[in-house]
């Protein structure tokens, strides 16, 4: 095996991306600085120089790299990169950064577009469907996640977990409104948790854990998880209701199927897993009728923005009809599969009210059979997150959960 195919240490993949999501976290004011320093615009043929230019400026505005190493590390591989007659400029750029650098940010942070580090159809959309809370929804995204565990129920619980975290010196506090979530006071790479690889313990936003808690599966029914890689809301449900549970769970992209299937092995828990369009549902796995649904659609994640940092360059405004478009087909493939009584949880990690609460509200106009069912944690009423025209909506917050929307709907007799 060469070098170049060899597992790289943990380390070395957490700071690869720390830099990779770091840089798409504030890129519009490492643009506006690369726009500055060069004057004009990069040629196609050297967006890759760019790139690299982009991340170190990174290090030095935000990491806090060693001006030295920050510079060296980027000329170097500039020079990996088969471009070493660019290797001066690169190196003269970020030097005059590092001598001008007070008057260059205050520039760069002078122009529109930085100021939010947001595209600006997405602020548009955030202004419309949350007027009083999009600044705190923008702060929020543009921040590092926390990390949030999920204990498996069926091999321990999270008093006795918090106590092997704190034997490794690990500090973490429950999470309000879950049954088994840890919120850790600094990140650690999963595979160093205690127990994480014989089963003990997943690592799943908070927020992502209510939609197990809602949907209360019980022991002897027949439940669906559609659109369920890579498994973690399929795993806990399959945890907090333990034997005796008939659980389904498909997607339609046999690479996605892998993963779901491992972390099931890993937790010791089993489900029927088939590749299959939640869109267009046929085979065995359709009959009998389920009992309860799990219809964690696919959305334009909105609401995971600070995880996954790219979302704000690709998603573009014109997707979000797209997407209305399957959730539509989804919900009415689906629902033909619930049997009277039955109840489906619709959720996206969306913020937008088109995928959301608008979503809802035209489904059950045109489903006469469909009702909404109140959402209870545990036997309470919901107090969490915000209550919309229909549904519950969870905003991503600091030190809080990512941005989750949830509908309960119930079924009746014709």
């Amino acid at each position: 095996m060469s070098q170049s195919v060899l597992p790289r240490p943990p380390a070395d993949r957490a700071l690869t991306q720390e830099l990779i999501y770091g840089t798409l976290r504030v890129l519009p004011r490492l643009e506006a600085l690369v726009g500055i320093l060069l004057h004009h615009p990069v040629k196609p043929s050297d967006r890759d120089l760019e790139a690299l230019i982009l991340v170190g400026l990174y290090q030095l505005t935000v990491l806090g790299t060693p001006p030295h190493a920050a510079v060296a590390a980027t000329v170097e591989a500039v020079r990996l990169l088969g471009k070493p007659d660019k290797a001066g400029l690169v190196n003269a750029l970020l030097r005059r950064f590092l001598r001008e650098r007070e008057a260059l940010l205050a520039e760069a942070d002078a122009l529109p577009s930085v100021r939010w580090l947001f595209p600006e159809w997405l602020l548009a959309a955030l202004r419309r469907d949350w007027p009083e809370e999009w600044e705190g929804i923008v702060g929020a995204s543009n921040a590092r996640p926390p990390m949030s565990l999920r204990i498996n129920a069926t091999r321990t619980d999270r008093r006795a977990f918090a106590g092997l975290l704190a034997a490794d010196g690990i500090t973490a506090r429950p999470i309000a409104g879950t049954e088994s979530g840890l919120m850790l006071d600094r990140p650690v790479p999963a595979q160093t948790l205690p127990g994480f690889a014989a089963g003990l313990v997943s690592v799943q936003d908070g927020g992502a854990q209510f939609a197990a808690q809602i949907l209360d599966a019980q022991p002897g029914e027949r439940v669906l998880d559609a659109c369920a890689a890579p498994g973690g809301k399929t795993a806990h449900i399959l945890e907090r209701t333990g034997p005796g549970l008939d659980l389904v769970a498909i997607d339609s992209a046999p690479a996605r199927l892998e993963p779901l299937r491992e972390n099931l092995a890993r937790l010791g828990l089993s489900a029927r897993v088939e590749c299959a369009d939640a869109a267009e549902p046929r085979g065995t796995w359709v009959r009998p009728l389920f009992d309860r649904v799990l219809l964690d659609v696919p959305c334009s994640a909105t609401g995971v923005i600070r995880r996954h940092p790219d979302i704000k360059w690709l998603r573009r405004a014109t997707d979000i009809p797209e997407l209305c478009a399957l959730q539509v087909r989804i919900l009415d493939a689906i629902w033909p599969l619930l049997v009277p009584g039955g109840r489906l949880l619709y959720v996206t990690c969306s913020l937008l009210a088109a995928e959301n609460q608008d979503q809802i509200a035209a489904f059950l106009a045109r489903q006469p059979q469909a009702r909404e069912a109140p959402i209870l944690l545990g036997d309470a009423a919901a107090a969490w997150g915000r209550e919309r025209r229909h549904g519950r909506q969870l905003l991503p917050t600091d030190g809080g959960s990512d941005g989750f929307y949830f509908a309960l709907l119930e079924k009746m007799a014709q």
